[in-house]
């Protein structure tokens, strides 16, 4: 396969309701996606990256530059005709978190047109170790207020079938009691209960929520506070008393950060994301490294990812029966107009099996990216 052109779209994806969690209140993201074009158009391939400023530190125009300038790379792929010389490119670049959600997208989109040039799906690509035909996702619970969170939480029960909750907290000790209240009325004590805060609690407001983290039953706790932030080695030390277990995310974006956290030992979970991670090689490598540490892990998501996103998060949650949990592919209940002819939505009880058809499994809406885009800040980088 002979890469003819490489086509870098930075959209707007908005949403058919708000969502809101301690750091943000969003209506709409905005990601950046990769089009990989070979064989004089015969084969597209597609990536995506959702960069955030908070997680990676990458704005979307940011995401783009680093997309351009990694294919002006000497060593990028344009003549790709097997797996491995993506791996080999991937391998060249150095550890850390500050463009990984661009190394995403463009990894992606070579992934999904070698596998469409060759008719095979990605799951081809990966390791079988751990593969498994059927994963079972959870869902989450936005920062709202109580009978929002109740209507939430009916619709959860009712129409997906799922127990499975990540509810997002803030600073407000009352409006976080109040939402934990929703969730036990709605589902009584059938629910299985992770928190995650985005880093925003300090000593007190952390050391307050104990006894509503004992009391709810919450199981995980998702970054309360910043490793380097004082009393995160206390509440880390209370929560291990408790049995809860301290998941790192904003903190864990690259295997340096993950050698780092492993060393310290504060925290015994990781959540892995494709685009915070840069993409499938590294998060494999990630991975790995957790498995040999004894480290659980989730395979998750970002808040308003694509069909694009979507179906490659599919890719590597079937690749980690050893998961803890599964987030992500919400795609019918959350976005108002998607990049991708079909949802990449799990069906009932969150269940969810491979995607069919080569590359990533999806076909993309050609008239819904352009719309998603503005076609004065799309890239087109030629063949050399």
């Amino acid at each position: 396969m002979q890469i003819d052109k490489v086509n870098v779209y930075p959209i707007i994806l908005p949403f058919s309701a708000l969502f809101s969690h301690s750091l943000r209140k969003r209506s709409f993201v905005s990601n950046v996606v990769a089009e990989v074009v070979a064989d004089h158009g015969k084969i597209k391939g597609y990536g995506e990256g959702a960069p955030r400023s908070y997680v990676t530190g990458e704005t979307q125009a940011q995401a783009a530059e680093t997309i351009s300038g990694l294919v002006r790379k000497d060593n990028f792929p344009w003549h790709l005709d097997d797996v491995s010389k993506i791996w080999e490119f991937i391998d060249c670049l150095p550890d850390g978190r500050n463009h990984n959600a661009a190394i995403c997208a463009i990894e992606t989109a070579l992934l999904d047109a070698l596998g469409r040039s060759q008719e095979s799906n990605i799951l081809e690509f990966f390791p079988k170790d751990f593969y498994t035909d059927r994963i079972y996702y959870g869902t989450a619970i936005p920062l709202d207020r109580k009978q929002r969170v109740m209507e939430i939480c009916r619709l959860i029960k009712g129409r997906m079938k799922i127990n499975k909750l990540k509810l997002k907290m803030g600073r407000n000790y009352d409006q976080n009691k109040e939402a934990v209240e929703a969730i036990r009325q709605v589902f009584e004590d059938d629910y299985d209960l992770k928190t995650d805060i985005n880093g925003v609690w300090d000593r007190e407001t952390a050391f307050k929520h104990l006894s509503l983290i004992e009391e709810g039953k919450i199981r995980i706790v998702e970054e309360p506070m910043m490793p380097e932030d004082p009393g995160f080695t206390d509440f880390a030390e209370r929560l291990r008393a408790l049995g809860v277990k301290l998941m790192a995310d904003e903190a864990a974006c690259s295997l340096s950060d993950m050698k780092h956290i492993a060393a310290k030992g504060h925290y015994n979970m990781i959540n892995v994301r494709l685009s915070k991670c840069g993409g499938f090689r590294k998060s494999f490598k990630i991975i790995d490294f957790l498995r040999k540490k004894g480290i659980s892990f989730q395979v998750a998501c970002h808040l308003g990812e694509s069909g694009i996103l979507s179906a490659a998060g599919r890719g590597l949650s079937l690749s980690c029966r050893d998961a803890v949990y599964h987030d992500g592919c919400y795609d019918e209940y959350l976005l108002k107009e998607n990049t991708t002819v079909e949802h990449v939505t799990f069906g009932p009880g969150g269940a969810a099996g491979p995607l069919t058809g080569p590359g990533l499994g999806v076909q993309i809406n050609p008239q819904s990216l352009e719309r998603l885009s503005n076609p004065a800040e799309k890239v087109a980088l030629s063949r050399p």
